[in-house]
């Protein structure tokens, strides 16, 4: 089969890398097709050395799916960032970490759950972009994410103990970022005690020129001078304990985890993290038997949340200074899956799965006074309340060589209540509001189920062909049901988007239904290693899509909130229909070898997606621009080197109801080394070696200096740079 090969050299060698570019860069990471065919369309698992080598440029875990096939990422907070998938984001994307669906418990979602793990610490990463089956979790549209920590370690037979362990360390220029890692066990050939921790810290990092948002009153610290993009730094620490207890067929493990985040700053956001205490405990039995596997799992996670304007953010208002925001959360989940094998070719999956979420959210006074924030305590959400028992079954076989198939039902109930509300003070402009919502049947109760069907085709050992539908439904989360106030000042602060736009909540909500359908082909060589080319074209239609529609009550600015075209606005969350379709492309090429300089391979990846509000004929929010990445790459020896070439078009497609802004196209040029011996390795690194401009297409507004509780004073229409050159290198050991 010689057309798919060059389909992939001409995928490589046209991909567009002048048209697109006014300015520069998107994160970096080095991604090359899996040496495996994915088992099932738009699934995707990274190997060990792409994790190695993407751990030393970022400390954000979610950085760690840069480039992934249908993956971008939301900009926040330095380790926080949001992950989307075929341009569905945050709560729409099921994502476990160690088998625990851990919940945003904060108004801006600055603590997402894949900031619970440190990138050091994640052992395996599985993606389903698009289509997922149900036994991967429900209660979400957009697919799959799914990290795993290192598995334990035993002696081996004949060896009393075993101990071991890995040390590391960090820098990077730009912010002068900075941390360390340290995991360490001591087992036995039945149990199993490991220590991990890790710490990282950066400045605000700079852009890759004199960067000033402009259009600001400022005052007081006012706007920051120069290239530095404000609130952008981050102080972080996690730690656990882990013990694990083996028998020849049942393994037992438990671990207790603390995470404390001293600070984190958000530049799209009005707040700052100023804390984020977490405790969370992960039980977990596994048992293998002859009919096959038993897997039960137990979580609990606490949180404390805390929020105000960090450095870059302070003013003076009256007496008071700053504006503290506090939640608080418990999390408790179980899970019971069987695997089922029925005959050498078929599995059959059972499974349930139940979780109790509660969470508080208040604003202490600032002010002593009746006014704007005081004298008494805003109450964001009281005793909010969100449990959901979901049980599947899911039948697996191959029916043959040629031909396989996958089908899964799934039932989740999910049910929500709050508590009543009060306002900063008995004033109207919040008195009005909070009586209405308490007036309200807070109470509601959501019957969703699920249904994925998937079959592939192999007619011989180049190709194969997958087609796959998938019916997912989503109810909509504690921010987006029951956050109350009209108020400008109130409604900023509950943003999850990065917009800088004000929203509200709507009790009336119904779940959200995608259905996706999608396909996937794959050409390669016989033995996988030569040449590789994938495409994954979908299409996903959504009822209930949980969208916005501009506010016209005067709380929340009238008739001009309804008509302006520029500036920050307020919205109401809304259901309306969507559809959302594009298409994955991927690939490989091995170059061949040279005596003294070793072997050269080439990989390239395109994404492509579109997004349309079909009730009102708008375009949806924070959709990532057609992007491409080409990455040449070497290795000899102990030596892995790269070259790697991305190219991001401008955003010219953006959602009117929000005033999305703009974003120019640009192209980065980065580049990898690292040497690996037996116990040790380095990493070295420049990312956008070029120093190029850029602006994030998914970074959202820029309100990360000055006045930022003047709303009307915020400069709107200044999107967050991105980074400029920066060097990073990175050392660890292991014994």
């Amino acid at each position: 089969m010689n057309s798919p090969r060059k389909l992939l050299a001409m995928l490589i060698t046209s991909l567009p890398l002048s048209p697109w570019v006014h300015a520069t860069e998107l994160d970096p990471v080095v991604v090359s097709a899996s040496q495996e065919s994915p088992s099932l369309a738009g699934e995707h698992a990274l190997t060990a050395t792409e994790l190695a080598q993407r751990r030393a440029a970022s400390s954000d875990s979610a950085r760690l799916l840069q480039n992934v096939p249908g993956v971008s990422l939301y900009g926040a907070g330095g380790v926080s960032s949001l992950p989307s998938l075929h341009g569905l984001a945050d709560d729409r994307v099921n994502i476990t970490v160690d088998g625990m669906s851990l919940v945003a418990s904060c108004p801006n979602h600055m603590n997402s759950p894949l900031s619970y793990i440190d990138p050091t610490k994640v052992g395996s990463v599985k993606v389903y972009a698009g289509f997922s089956p149900v036994s991967a979790g429900g209660d979400s549209i957009a697919g799959t994410i799914q990290i795993e920590s290192d598995a334990p370690q035993f002696a081996p037979e004949g060896q009393a103990t075993l101990a071991s362990g890995q040390i590391g360390s960090f820098y990077r220029s730009n912010g002068n970022a900075y941390g360390a890692n340290l995991s360490a066990s001591i087992a036995s050939q039945q149990v199993s005690i490991r220590y991990s921790g890790s710490s990282a810290q950066s400045d605000n990092y700079t852009a890759a020129k004199d960067f000033k948002a402009s259009g600001a009153a400022a005052s007081g610290r006012g706007w920051l001078a120069g290239d530095e993009v404000g609130s952008s730094a981050y102080k972080s620490t996690n730690q656990e304990i882990a013990i694990a207890m083996r028998n020849d067929n049942q393994l037992l493990e438990l671990s207790v985890g603390v995470q404390d985040i001293a600070n984190e700053g958000f530049p799209n956001q009005r707040m700052d993290l100023t804390g984020n205490q977490s405790t969370q405990f992960n039980l977990r039995y596994l048992s293998q038997q002859q009919w096959g596997t038993l897997e039960a799992r137990v979580y609990h996670q606490h949180v404390d949340h805390n929020m105000d304007f960090g450095d870059d953010k302070q003013y003076k208002y009256g007496s008071a200074y700053g504006m503290p925001m506090n939640t608080k959360s418990d999390t408790t989940g179980a899970k019971l899956k069987a695997e089922i094998a029925l005959s050498e070719r078929s599995t059959l999956r059972l499974g349930s799965e139940f979780q109790r979420y509660r969470l508080d959210d208040w604003w202490p006074a600032s002010m002593t006074t009746t006014g704007g924030m005081g004298p008494n305590t805003f109450w964001n959400i009281n005793n909010g309340q969100r449990d959901r028992l979901g049980v599947f079954a899911e039948w697996e076989t191959q029916w043959n060589r040629q031909w396989m198939s996958q089908l899964g039902l799934r039932s989740d109930t999910v049910r929500m209540n709050a508590d009543p509300v009060v306002g900063y003070n008995s004033m109207a402009m919040y008195a009005n509001d909070a009586a209405a919502f308490n007036a309200l049947n807070h109470q509601r109760t959501d019957h969703n189920w699920d249904l994925s069907a998937m079959t592939r085709y192999t007619p011989d050992s180049q190709q194969s062909y997958q087609l796959a539908y998938a019916r997912k439904t989503r109810s909509p989360n504690l921010y987006e049901t029951y956050t109350w106030s009209n108020m400008s000042m109130a409604a900023v602060m509950n943003n999850f988007a990065g917009d800088g736009n004000g929203y509200v909540g709507n009790g009336q909500l119904k779940p959200e239904v995608a259905h996706t359908l999608s396909t996937s082909a794959e050409w390669h060589d016989s033995a996988q290693q030569a040449w590789q080319v994938s495409a994954t074209p979908y299409y996903t239609y959504i009822e209930n899509y949980i969208d916005v529609e501009r506010c016209s009550s005067t709380a929340c600015g009238g008739s001009s909130n309804v008509n302006a075209t520029s500036g920050y606005v307020n919205l109401h969350y809304i259901n309306q229909n969507a559809q959302l379709y594009g298409i994955d492309l991927s690939g490989k090429l091995a170059l061949g070898k040279l005596p003294t300089l070793g072997a050269f391979s080439l990989t390239g990846l395109i994404n492509y997606t579109d997004g349309k509000n079909l009730s009102t004929g708008d375009n949806l929010y924070n959709i990532m621009p057609l992007n491409s990445t080409v990455s040449l790459i070497q290795k000899l020896q102990g030596w892995t080197n790269s070259a790697e070439w991305q190219v991001v078009a401008a955003k010219t497609e953006v959602s009117k109801v929000r005033n999305e802004v703009r974003t120019p196209g640009y192209s980065l040029l980065n580049l990898r080394s690292s040497y690996e011996w037996k116990q040790a390795r380095i990493d070295f690194g420049i990312d956008n070696l070029l120093n190029r401009y850029y602006v994030l297409p998914l970074g959202g507004a820029y309100v990360g200096q000055g006045m930022t509780m003047a709303i009307n004073k915020v400069a709107w229409g200044v999107g967050v740079p991105g980074m400029a050159r920066s060097f990073y290198t990175a050392l660890s050991y292991k014994w």
